[in-house]
Formats: structure tokens, sequence, C-alpha cells
């Protein structure tokens, strides 16, 4: 396995592999690695000669300075994973050699970045705009890997991958959960046993959403349902739950398939989302 922290090297390296041919895929992380990140892997083993993981906090996707700075980082365990996960290739570059000074240049991906995630993360989705175009760019994959968990994430990813005309393949991996439910992801990590066993709340509350919806509930008395859910717990504060088309995440009223319920909430300090895609 080969780790690189500069572009230039990198870029060097994977021009070298492309002459045999080989198709590359990337996987791109902010690191803190749990079982499904290693999914990711998998599949882009499963489908390339070559896959690539960038490990790198992007600073701007954040919108909450103490989120950035309790974000969990963890590269020496993180090499060891995808080492044993049949990663060939780790990007782990600085901010300085990401950005290079200050980034002038913004990232405006219209309405399906405007609500949700995007109403309650102002700037998020420029930050994410930013940062995969920046490694689309370095790594020129031939197809590009990214979980499930964050479904508006792809949806934007998607967008700029038609409108910009990167020839990128884009598969979204299913959610990888814990036992109880909970949806893995590098933020648990700052969740005692406590917290965790709380936060499952988000995926049963998209449970039993899902299946009143199913029994014709109006959606009305589906979202008060999920907030006493989650009000019940502890230090649990339900953001949101939404109804949305899986295409162009507006709200839906009556139509099961091809819709996605999307959840986002704290528990403590720590912010969560989750999905569950309707059949």
């Amino acid at each position: 396995m080969e780790i690189f922290y500069e572009i230039k090297p990198l870029r060097a390296f994977l021009n070298g592999k492309r002459k045999n041919p080989s198709s590359i895929g990337l996987v791109p992380t902010m690191g803190a690695l749990h079982q499904g990140h290693i999914e990711l892997i998998k599949a882009s083993r499963g489908q390339n000669d070559l896959t690539v993981c960038s490990i790198y906090v992007n600073p701007t996707q954040f919108n909450n300075a103490f989120d950035l700075e309790k974000y969990p980082r963890t590269l020496d365990s993180d090499k060891e994973k995808l080492e044993k996960a049949g990663c060939d290739v780790i990007f782990a570059p600085s901010n300085e050699e990401m950005y290079q000074g200050t980034s002038q240049i913004r990232f405006d991906v219209g309405e399906i970045g405007s609500f949700w995630e995007g109403e309650f993360r102002p700037g998020h989705f420029n930050g994410v705009a930013q940062v995969v175009c920046k490694l689309f760019n370095i790594v020129q994959p031939h197809r590009a890997y990214f979980g499930q968990k964050d479904f508006q994430q792809y949806k934007v990813i998607e967008k700029l991958v038609d409108e910009l005309q990167f020839d990128i393949q884009l598969t979204s991996v299913p959610i990888f959960r814990e036992p109880s439910g909970l949806a893995m992801s590098s933020r648990n990590q700052r969740l005692n046993e406590s917290e965790k066993e709380k936060a499952t709340v988000f995926y049963q509350s998209l449970l039993v959403a899902s299946e009143l919806l199913k029994k014709g509930e109006q959606i009305i008395a589906v979202k008060d349902k999920v907030r006493q859910m989650c009000e019940a717990k502890p230090n649990v504060k339900l953001e949101y739950i939404e109804w949305v088309d899986t295409k162009n995440l507006k709200p839906v009223q009556n139509v099961l398939a091809g819709s996605v319920l999307l959840i986002a909430g704290y528990v403590g300090e720590v912010r969560l989302i989750d999905n569950l895609l309707l059949e």
C-alpha cells in the first residue's frame, strides 16, 4: 500500500499506473474509518484495478468550528484498516496542500442543496463541492464511491458530475449499521455507550415513520410521532424528518416508490443524520 501526502507525487504515481491501462476507484473520506468505509473499499476493489482512499478533514464544509475541532482524527489506525482491507493508495494531504492559501472559488449547487442539510448547515455544500472537485481533478478516477448515509450530499455530487461533465461513474453504497441499527458514522466515536443507545432513536423513528406512511398516515402526523419519540430521550434533539423524492429531494405527500425519509438531529453535542429508502 502506497501513502501520499502531496499532490504531485500522487499524480505521478497514478499516471504511471494508467499506462497499463488500469481502472482507478476513489473512496473520499474524512478518516476515523469504520466498517461502512471498508464496504466502500470493497466495492471499489471489486470494480477497479487500483483503489485510492483519500483521508482529509475538509474545513470548508464545516459550518460549526466546534464540530471541526472535535471531529475524530485517527490516521494511524485508519492506515491499518485500509491495508487490511486491500486498499492500494492512501492520499492524506494537509490543509496547505489542498488549498494553498485562501480559497476564492465558491459553488452554488442550486436548489438541491438549498434545503434540509443546506438549510441547517449553511455553506456545507459549497465546501463539499470544493473538495470533491479537487479530489476528482487530482486523482482522475474512473469510478467514485460514497455512502448512502449522506444521501443529499450524494445527490449534490451527482449534480456536479453531470453539469461539470466529469467522466466518472458514481456509486452509492448502502448504509452499514451497528447491530442496534445505529448508522455507522465517524462522529459515533464521540458518543459514549449511553449516548449511542439514545442515538438509535433516529433509525427507530425512520422505521416507525415508514410503517405509518405505508398505512396512509398523513406526513404531519408522522412528523409529530417522530418528534415525540425523540423528545422522550434525554439530550436528544430532532432537527428535521422529511419525506422526499429521491431525484430532486422535494417533499412528497403520497408516493412511496422512489422516495426517501431523511432525518437529522443531535445527541448531546453530536449531530447525526440517517435515512431510509422507501420502496
